[in-house]
């Protein structure tokens, strides 16, 4: 419902940074993964030509611009609304954010480390 969605809302804006991505919620399959992240079509023209073009820099030195697709049938975000630890509720936000940044090819260095060593803490909790 909506209210359940704004709550995910609001838990999943404290985790992640709004500056880089743009949080969208989406009713996806429940077989579809919990989060996906795409790059906007604009964006990522406009960076391409900017590489192409020669002179202008502009867009090749703005930040990054994601879209971070909430699926919102999936159960991990009904785990995530129903427990109180906000620890647990950031761990698993993390750890979905950063299995879509590596689905992508966009998950490196420390960030990369944290992500592995986050997963086999999970595995070890089980």
């Amino acid at each position: 419902n909506q209210e359940e969605q704004d709550k995910l809302k609001l838990i999943i804006e404290k985790q992640v940074d709004t500056s880089k991505f743009h949080i969208q919620l989406e009713a996806l399959s429940e077989k579809d993964a919990p989060l996906l992240i795409t790059r906007p079509e604009f964006m990522r023209r406009m960076k391409d030509m900017s590489l192409v073009g020669g002179g202008n820099d502009f867009m090749r030195d703005m930040p990054e611009s994601f879209n971070l697709v909430v699926n919102t049938n999936h159960p991990l975000f009904g785990k995530i609304l129903h427990t109180e630890d906000a620890d647990r509720q950031a761990n698993l936000i993390d750890q979905a954010k950063d299995h879509a940044l590596l689905s992508q090819n966009l998950l490196k260095g420390e960030e990369l480390t944290r992500f592995i060593q986050r997963s086999v803490a999970l595995i070890d909790q089980e």
